[in-house]
């Protein structure tokens, strides 16, 4: 989940703490104001003082970091510098982004109340040692399972030979980028924090990605999102490469008919919304670099006559998909209870 101010806060004051512990706390503290804020605070061991300046150009003076009241909520004032011009700057944090402000403009937008934190060497967060235990622990669990997948995808790679060509090693390192990518387009679909999803979609046009992700046509008949149908795709296409490479004329077959559309998704993102995805545009470019793989592999030959494993390999990608929407139906749903 999305960081609080308050964990943000603790990191400031250099306290000793967990994010999810404390931003739990955070979320469920009975009295959503300053004082519960202090409250929360007095249990980590944090003395605090909330003062209103009848002077508000006397900010400077005080002592870093405390939280301050500014437009329309709570930002964490960590610095005051001093521009080249001569001009007195403010560095806060405002929904965990670090910006800087000209002290007269924030003084303008600043109705005067601060919250002061004095920690001691003592402060630290109830139950420390317990709590950080278990986030190593879990960290310990996700590294643990990233490397059993590695080792899985390794011997999968070497045991079916997709080593041996030089299309097939690029076809596999094409379905896993797309899984990546198609990763990062479903974050931004369930309007998940991610700061590599914003860079790479800041690329060919800034916020481009959740313009088009907010269009009816980014989904699939109104039935799945095209997140979900890319990741279903490209998941697929992984698992198909490393566990049955004698699929590969059924493989180049599947991509082929996605074609057309990455010809639609293009022409309506320039013509129609005039506005770039730049993971949308990025899937389509690997869906072209598959085809070209296959094309050059020569792994159209067998296509045809049809058989029986395209009728299974499309309904292993109609399971995962289906699949991957229940998920994030729950997840949404979950999101807005």
């Amino acid at each position: 989940m999305t960081p609080t101010i308050f964990s943000d806060f603790l990191g400031a004051l250099r306290v000793k703490h967990t994010r999810e512990y404390s931003d739990n706390c955070f979320r469920t503290m009975p009295f959503s104001t300053l004082f519960g804020f202090s409250r929360l605070l007095g249990q980590y061991g944090i003395p605090t003082q909330c003062i209103r300046l009848a002077d508000k150009s006397q900010l400077s003076r005080l002592p870093l970091p405390f939280v301050a009241k500014e437009g329309a909520g709570f930002v964490i004032v960590t610095a005051f510098s001093t521009a080249p011009d001569g001009s007195q700057l403010v560095d806060y944090e405002y929904f965990h982004e670090r910006k800087t402000l000209t002290l007269s403009k924030f003084v303008d937008r600043f109705d005067g109340t601060v919250l002061l934190a004095f920690p001691t060497p003592q402060s630290a967060e109830p139950d420390y040692g317990k709590h950080r235990f278990y986030e190593i622990a879990g960290r310990v669990k996700l590294w643990l399972l990233l490397a059993a997948a590695l080792c899985i995808g390794v011997y999968g790679f070497v045991e079916s030979g997709l080593w041996r060509h030089v299309s097939t090693c690029l076809l596999t390192a094409i379905s896993l980028g797309g899984v990546y990518v198609c990763w990062l387009l479903l974050l931004k679909s369930l309007k998940v924090k991610s700061k590599t999803a914003d860079r790479f979609c800041g690329v060919l046009q800034e916020h481009g990605c959740d313009t088009v992700l907010e269009q009816k046509a980014s989904s699939f008949f109104g039935l799945f999102s095209w997140s979900e149908v890319g990741m279903a795709y490209f998941g697929i296409t992984t698992l198909t490469l490393l566990l049955f490479p004698g699929m590969l004329p059924q493989l180049a077959l599947i991509n082929g008919c996605c074609l057309p559309f990455t010809i639609w998704s293009i022409s309506y993102q320039k013509f129609v919304i005039k506005t770039w995805c730049t993971l949308c545009v990025t899937v389509q470019t690997l869906l072209w670099l598959q085809f070209f793989c296959h094309l050059a592999g020569g792994w159209w030959h067998g296509a045809f006559p049809l058989h029986a494993p395209i009728f299974i390999l499309i309904t292993a990608y109609l399971a995962a998909m289906l699949s991957l929407n229940r998920i994030v139906t729950f997840i949404l749903n979950y999101k807005k209870s």
